[in-house]
């Protein structure tokens, strides 16, 4: 084996030029699927990065309000859920792998601006939350993936009427100027009639609000309000006043439209009055994200054990863009690679037809000093699988210098679901089975393309091997 290894070497010198194009084209295949792997592993990153710190690893909620709990989140309220989160925290199990326990409160209504120089009114999605756990939420970053946080004080937990909406809702309401946004044209006045529900509406919704809060808009230069009007679990309207300290862009209009986020507490008031506070999630952030399988199936048998109708989901199912974006750039990368690979093929097999070609005389005199076929067969069979491994070898290293490169330019960009810049970066060093994948792949395929031209250089007879010009 070793003196067929260093005869392989040789003739790889001696067709220095042919082989060399032929080890460019393994390198740039490798160097292609390495680049565009490296930047797919880092959208993937930043997309589960983005999604842990919004709504977690997984999220616990009342059998049943995953499909259908939308349309109305109070009926699927979680009992009793302060017992549920120390029941899960204190668990052997699941509690050391949580970094971050924290209910939430989903609930939907009208959202109205009835200041005076504006009137409008839109319905809303909102999020209930307790501020400082959300804080920690926003810290987790385990791929790197993100940029230095910064706090967020907009939200308090000793202010439970501060409260921050959608920028396109901010922009509906006729917030725009209140809260500095800027690209908000102005609203143009709605004509009513004198028999206009909605009109009459509206300034009973405000002094409903005044008259449950006892909240004065005297002082101009506090932050804008609105009210918030929804139905409780028993069905009755409800009012309460949500103090705007801020617009958020949420990155999907429909949801940047209608989000507005605010203290756990407000939400509770809104929804549940004076009856019994629930919640509809109890969101799990988890210290790994490899934690996440075995962390959801402790859940579930805890919650068996316990006779709780709770089900579990994580984020990959409360999200379906996520799932939709691995699932799009891993085809993509599947068609990078299956064309790299017919590339390199046709080039192998080119090389190495032509070797076959040049060397018939070489051949048959080897085979009339008794070399057999399986020895002529094994030659160029090496021979192309070392054009392979030098190839990938250097379209490995290539790929990691330009990704080093890019990473240290200091270039950002504004990833699927994100509102803000982050690093551009490619993730080539920290995925060493993606090398490992690439490399064996390109050599695997090289070799396999040298077979054909060795089982002909095999079956040459040897005489007209040897009287061949």
């Amino acid at each position: 084996m070793r003196m067929l290894i260093k005869i392989a070497f040789r003739n790889m010198l001696r067709n220095l030029r042919r082989s060399a194009m032929t080890g460019s084209a393994v390198a740039a295949g490798a160097m292609a699927m390495l680049l565009f792997g490296g930047f797919a592993s880092y959208i993937f990153a930043g997309l589960e990065t983005n999604n842990v710190q919004r709504i977690g690893h997984l999220t616990v909620f009342r059998d049943g309000y995953f499909l259908l709990g939308a349309g109305n989140p109070a009926a699927y309220g979680i009992d009793r859920y302060q017992d549920v989160m120390k029941l899960i925290e204190h668990d052997s199990v699941a509690g050391p792998m949580i970094r971050v326990i924290t209910p939430t409160q989903s609930l939907v209504g009208i959202a109205g601006n009835f200041s005076g120089e504006v009137e409008a009114s839109k319905t809303f999605l909102g999020i209930g939350l307790i501020p400082s756990d959300r804080e920690r939420m926003r810290q987790w970053d385990e791929f790197s993936a993100s940029r230095n946080y910064s706090p967020d004080a907009r939200l308090s937990d000793a202010d439970p009427s501060r409260g921050l909406i959608g920028v396109g809702l901010a922009r509906v309401l006729g917030l725009c100027a209140p809260l500095g946004l800027a690209g908000c044209p102005p609203l143009r006045a709605m004509p009513t009639s004198p028999g206009d529900a909605t009109a009459a509406l509206k300034p009973d919704i405000a002094q409903l609000a005044l008259h449950d809060l006892g909240n004065d808009r005297s002082d101009s230069s506090r932050m804008p309000q609105i009210d918030l009007l929804a139905a409780t679990s028993g069905g009755a309207p409800n009012v309460v006043r949500l103090t705007v300290s801020g617009g958020e862009p949420q990155g999907v209009k429909e949801l940047d439209d209608n989000f507005i986020a605010m203290h756990l507490a407000l939400a509770q008031q809104l929804v549940y009055g004076r009856a019994e506070h629930k919640v509809t999630g109890i969101v799990l952030q988890l210290r790994r994200s490899e934690d996440l399988p075995g962390a959801r199936a402790r859940l579930t048998a805890l919650f068996r054990q316990n006779h709780l109708d709770l089900d579990v989901r994580d984020f990959g199912e409360l999200t379906p863009f996520y799932g939709q974006v691995v699932r799009m750039f891993s085809s993509i990368f599947l068609f990078i690679a299956l064309v790299m690979g017919v590339i390199v093929l046709f080039a192998v097999v080119n090389t190495m037809t032509m070797n076959v070609m040049e060397r018939t005389n070489e051949i048959g005199t080897i085979r009339a000093m008794g070399v057999r076929r399986s020895g002529i067969r094994s030659q160029f069979i090496i021979e192309g699988s070392m054009i392979g491994a030098i190839g990938a070898t250097i379209g490995a290293l290539l790929a990691y210098a330009i990704a080093g490169l890019l990473n240290h330019a200091g270039m950002t960009w504004i990833p699927p679901g994100n509102v803000t810049e982050v690093p551009l970066r490619l993730d080539v060093a920290g995925r060493p089975l993606l090398l490992i994948g690439a490399w064996f792949g390109l050599a695997a395929v090289a070799t396999m393309a040298a077979l054909l031209p060795a089982n002909r250089a095999a079956r040459l007879p040897v005489v007209d091997a040897l009287r061949h010009v």
